[in-house]
């Protein structure tokens, strides 16, 4: 009885206060030994998260790096060409440094995530986008910043701009020159949407096209549009401001270029004089041959300009192209709105092939070709072929130089063909 009375008595004299402060305590002391853990085992992490947040916070920044590298990775050529040793090793060391932290920043990530209050939100996403993206950078090779250029980054768009035609114009040859520009993601396959595939739907063609950044030029090219009656009307219902270009040569050259082409993949064809007349007694021209009639140039582009006006058409000359090739590319990059990054020190002339080679600056790697498919060696044809050919092509000829107010002087080329060995 009498413990109970000096328990009681010592209850009342204790505020209810005190203990609830002594509570209190214990539970702010266990909150923040438990913080100090974790902020020592994240303590590396954040700090790399600082150095990314001042970085790349926002979006516009994470354009402007990448933009920087991807102009850097254009004045070292080609992607298909091998790394220096030095850069090897740079490479190897950084990617090694990297995956030793990989694991550390994703915990850091996924707990700023957690952490994030509504406010924050914005602000923390750009964080770790920025976190996400820098690893994503370090764990591609260079060699595929060059090729894919940002294949990681931005969004699929539809072109802004297509090669339209025309086979055997020297279309490769123009596509590979203008993916150097680091503003330029274009599709290294022909799509041949607009004259195969198009009940396949926009979606499936924009999934065709690389991610681009913000001031990219999304581009693919298929020569065979410029013929197909209806890809003028389907391509203007995509984009009614869409860059339109198109690769033109002599006719004459084209057609032998385009047989010769044929006669690798089938060998037992008929010669190019069967098939080029229906009558070669009487000199009847056989303008159903599609390597004759893909170089009637006027009927071809009377149809696109019933949807296109010509200044949204730029037409490049075949024959320049080989000879000067910095010339042609600087009025294409003019025309598409570009700087002028692809210049003649991109350029070397190999004389086995017959055209220009893509390289490094100051001759740092060896010259990258197009494929064996390219530089082929023309048959032999009959002088009298070529000479009613470019007499059958020559009205053509004219009423096309009239329609694109440029003269590409084919007529002065005549009889050339007869000596022309490559493709």
């Amino acid at each position: 009885m009498a413990f109970w009375s000096s328990t009681s008595v010592f209850t009342s004299k204790v505020p209810r206060k005190i203990l609830f402060m002594f509570t209190l305590s214990l539970s702010v002391t266990y909150l923040f030994y438990s913080l100090m853990s974790c902020y020592n085992s994240l303590q590396f992490p954040l700090q790399e998260n600082y150095v990314y947040q001042g970085r790349l916070v926002t979006e516009e920044t994470t354009f402007v790096t990448l933009r920087e590298k991807l102009y850097s990775a254009s004045s070292q050529g080609f992607a298909e060409e091998e790394f220096t040793e030095a850069a090897a090793v740079e490479k190897t060391t950084a990617i090694s440094t990297v995956k030793d932290h990989a694991e550390a920043e994703q915990r850091t990530v996924e707990w700023i995530r957690t952490q994030a209050s509504p406010t924050k939100s914005a602000s923390v996403y750009h964080t770790t986008t920025a976190l996400e993206r820098e690893h994503q950078e370090f764990s591609t090779t260079d060699s595929e910043l060059r090729v894919n250029c940002t294949s990681d980054y931005g969004e699929k768009k539809l072109p802004q701009a297509i090669i339209i035609g025309v086979k055997k114009g020297g279309t490769r040859a123009l596509l590979e020159a203008l993916r150097v520009h680091p503003d330029v993601r274009a599709v290294g396959n022909e799509p041949h949407f607009f004259d195969r595939n198009y009940e396949k739907g926009l979606d499936w063609y924009r999934d065709l096209m690389p991610s681009t950044l913000e001031g990219q030029i999304t581009m693919e090219k298929t020569p065979s549009y410029f013929v197909t009656n209806h890809a003028p009307k389907r391509i203007h219902s995509m984009a009614r401001d869409i860059k339109l270009i198109i690769v033109v040569r002599n006719p004459v050259t084209r057609a032998i270029s385009d047989y010769t082409q044929t006669l690798s993949k089938k060998p037992e064809i008929p010669t190019f004089e069967v098939l080029a007349f229906k009558n070669r007694t009487l000199g009847l021209i056989d303008a159903s041959w599609s390597a004759l009639r893909i170089g009637i140039y006027a009927l071809h582009l009377e149809s696109w300009m019933q949807y296109f006006p010509l200044s949204q058409m730029h037409f490049v000359s075949g024959e320049r192209l080989i000879v000067d090739p910095a010339g042609e590319m600087a009025k294409v990059q003019d025309f598409l709105g570009l700087k002028r990054i692809v210049t003649d020190k991109h350029f070397y002339f190999n004389k086995t092939k017959g055209f220009p080679c893509l390289k490094k600056p100051e001759d740092s790697s060896t010259p990258r070709c197009l494929g064996k498919s390219k530089g082929r060696t023309h048959p032999k044809i009959d002088p009298d072929v070529i000479r009613r050919l470019h007499k059958f092509y020559k009205p053509f000829n004219m009423m096309f130089y009239q329609m694109t107010g440029q003269n590409f002087e084919w007529e002065l080329e005549e009889g050339s063909e007869s000596r022309s060995s490559q493709d």
